[in-house]
């Protein structure tokens, strides 16, 4: 099955499952309660910390969930925040992290780049455990539309149209049959 945000970010082969953290665990749970699908891809935009240029499509298996306080060590949490899903051919060399919130101070890419986090989507972390909690294969597919800098969410605006094409052309050209 593939899913993605919803809102500004829907495909017609898609099922959506909400914005952020709280709304997409919600539904996705809903989903696996009620029609367990064999595996879940989410597909969407993220922001790169710099390893990724804008239009860049990439495949991930593994998010974690950092948030920037982490890093100027201002907090700390007991939950296992680094998740990768088996059972998907999709690479897992690219960390997502998620978070309820864009990052927009690029000072904290270098940190996210060396703990092997590449891209930034708001959902990505929540699909991977809800999956996890119902064993089910998954990963996610995701454009870049911006970097994660002051002009973060200018720049998702002005590539958001164009992205969205590009990123429903390339699930039709590598999943047949959508």
């Amino acid at each position: 099955m593939i899913v993605c945000a919803g809102s500004f970010e829907s495909f017609h082969f898609a099922y959506p499952i909400g914005i952020g953290l709280i709304e997409s665990s919600i539904n996705l749970t809903r989903l696996a309660l009620f029609d367990k699908p064999d595996f879940i891809i989410f597909i969407g935009t993220a922001g790169s910390y710099g390893e990724y240029k804008i239009f860049d499509i990439v495949q991930s298996r593994g998010a974690s969930q950092i948030e920037l306080s982490f890093f100027d060590n201002k907090s700390y949490t007991p939950i296992d925040n680094v998740i990768v899903s088996e059972g998907l051919n999709v690479s897992h060399e690219t960390l997502v992290n998620s978070s309820n919130y864009i990052t927009t101070d690029s000072t904290y890419s270098k940190h996210f780049l060396k703990n092997g986090i590449g891209l930034e989507n708001m959902e990505f972390f929540s699909v991977l455990k809800v999956a996890q909690e119902f064993e089910i294969p998954a990963g996610g597919i995701f454009i870049v539309t911006n970097y994660c800098d002051k002009d973060a969410h200018k720049c998702f605006k002005e590539n958001h149209k164009k992205s969205m094409r590009m990123l429903e052309e390339y699930i039709k050209d590598n999943f047949k049959g959508l």
